[in-house]
């Protein structure tokens, strides 16, 4: 099965999935109403990533909202950490998830490793078009999510997130249930509101990281 290929109810029937109401799920919760310092630069610079999206967002394809927005926000969290975990583009990744083989490249994904991604923790898929985007991005992610939540053996709860244009959406992941947040969007000050989940999730990857080097 491809990433590409899946939806939310596809996986749903497959996989008895249990989809929550984002204020029903609290590892959801916990994440989006994370606590992290927003630094001086950052409060300086968003404003113009905010204003370059806003003035071509609607114009742009995948690749040039990746290059010019989500990349840049991204290297505002610097998700690299010891050579421990790196942010990774477009990596071949699947695996077995109850007898059933799954394959894609997500767009990124965060996991350990320096020059190869081994375990993931986040799964990122990012779309340009925020009407009739090509696939399910919901389901593309959750898709290799759940591929995450086996290389990881469930010890641990899966991130992910996707992007149509403007909009930022957050899942969460543990066992067979997951949630996915209502929108923020990014030409809003909820801008402030994604920098931030982003950084409480290196802070929840870091200490994800440290649990498994002492168990």
């Amino acid at each position: 099965m491809l990433f590409n290929d899946c939806t939310l109810e596809k996986l749903d029937s497959t996989f008895n999935l249990k989809p929550l109401p984002a204020k029903q799920m609290a590892v959801l919760q916990a994440w989006l109403n994370g606590q992290s310092e927003i630094t001086a630069h950052e409060q300086n610079h968003l404003p113009l990533l905010q204003e370059y999206l806003h003035e071509h967002v609607d114009d742009w394809n995948e690749q040039e909202l990746a290059l010019h927005f989500i990349g840049p926000m991204f290297a505002l969290v610097q998700f690299d950490y010891q050579r421990k975990i790196g942010l990774f583009a477009e990596r071949p990744f699947g695996g077995l998830v109850e007898g059933i083989e799954m394959s894609g490249r997500p767009d990124e994904m965060i996991a350990t490793g320096f020059r190869e991604p081994k375990k993931p923790y986040f799964c990122f898929q990012e779309y340009k078009k925020e009407r009739d985007p090509n696939g399910d991005p919901a389901g593309q992610t959750l898709a290799a999510m759940l591929v995450a939540q086996e290389v990881n053996e469930h010890r641990f709860p899966i991130y992910g997130c996707y992007v149509l244009g403007r909009y930022w959406r957050f899942i969460a992941l543990q066992g067979k249930i997951y949630a996915i947040s209502d929108e923020y969007s990014a030409i809003k000050p909820e801008i402030f509101d994604i920098l931030r989940i982003l950084k409480v999730l290196k802070q929840l990857i870091i200490e994800r990281v440290s649990q498994e080097d002492n168990p």
